[in-house]
């Protein structure tokens, strides 16, 4: 069965005149989607999540000049393409993007798994290939921890200071995939790690990088000030829809990586999106003019969807 709700109704606006849900970054239902598109598979209706399409492109929003005011907004209405007699209506907001000199300071832990599962080319190798572009990218000041995870979880690397490259490099090449999986041991051990390297004010990460075949245990760990970034890899048994509720569990986002580009453009280009976090537990709400509009639907976002009273309640 789906964990997805049916796409979202129409909405009168004289009985329901606001909408709201919480904001999702997510894009790896884009890219899982287009794999599947460019193999000649129709994709499950469950792969495909609206606002994880949207998100993939860059709309050439103007970003905040200042992080004193951290969002900036843009609105955009046209006639739907589908249907002339309705209007589309967009809202981007663009949150501030910190220069990547600026960034504070990263402790970044790699949860990676090395089950039997992830042995063909598009998974392990692929996934050794997409963190080795990441890594000349860090500093001194950042930490760095590898945690790989089959049978049992096991440490690769300590936390070792970011610009030791050739150390983290050779760390990665080392790892071969064999074995059964058991994602909450390796879930549990990486937070460890994470914890032990924790940076007041600074970004504390998990990287969880898997075909999505795993046991995962316990990962409501949110609270902890650790996201919980999740890189699905491979085709098969990934389970898209996993990954994606494990990093909203763990207040994150989740990628999908089908190719070595789409790795650089998530760890290398968007690298301050993907690593940093500038707000938690975003929400939205929308308030039509019944004078104006009669009726709307929200695309996308069907399992995010709040109670009107949820906005104001944390």
């Amino acid at each position: 069965t789906s964990i997805l709700a049916t796409p979202n109704p129409v909405k009168r606006v004289v009985e329901e005149p606001v909408s709201t849900f919480s904001v999702d970054v997510d894009t790896g239902s884009w890219s899982n989607v287009r794999r599947m598109l460019e193999a000649g598979q129709r994709p499950p209706a469950d792969a495909v999540r609206s606002e994880e399409f949207i998100n993939s492109f860059r709309y050439g929003h103007p970003a905040p000049t200042d992080k004193s005011v951290p969002f900036a907004f843009h609105t955009e209405l046209a006639p739907a393409p589908w249907d002339t007699r309705r209007q589309l209506l967009m809202i981007g907001i663009k949150g501030y993007e910190l220069p990547r000199d600026a960034l504070p300071p990263m402790n970044l832990v790699f949860l990676i798994d090395t089950s039997g599962s992830m042995y063909s080319p598009d998974k392990l190798p692929l996934l050794k290939k997409a963190f080795a572009q990441l890594v000349p990218q860090l500093r001194a000041q950042d930490k760095v921890a590898i945690v790989s995870y089959a049978g049992s979880a096991g440490e690769v690397l300590p936390p070792t200071p970011g610009d030791q490259h050739a150390r983290i490099l050779a760390a990665l090449e080392k790892l071969e995939a064999g074995g059964s999986t058991n994602g909450g041991a390796g879930i549990q051990l990486a937070y460890t790690l994470a914890r032990q390297s924790f940076v007041r004010g600074g970004g504390n990460r998990v990287i969880l990088a898997t075909d999505g075949d795993f046991n995962v245990g316990t990962v409501d760990q949110g609270a902890s000030g650790i996201a919980l970034t999740t890189l699905g890899f491979g085709t098969g048994n990934y389970n898209d829809a996993l990954a994606e509720k494990l990093a909203n569990i763990g207040n994150g986002n989740h990628a999908y990586v089908d190719s070595v580009s789409q790795a650089r453009k998530v760890l290398v280009e968007q690298m301050g999106g993907t690593l940093y976090t500038i707000a938690n537990d975003v929400k939205i709400q929308v308030e039509f003019n019944p004078a104006r509009i009669a009726e709307y639907r929200l695309i996308g976002y069907e399992n995010r969807v709040l109670a009107n009273a949820d906005f104001a309640n944390d």
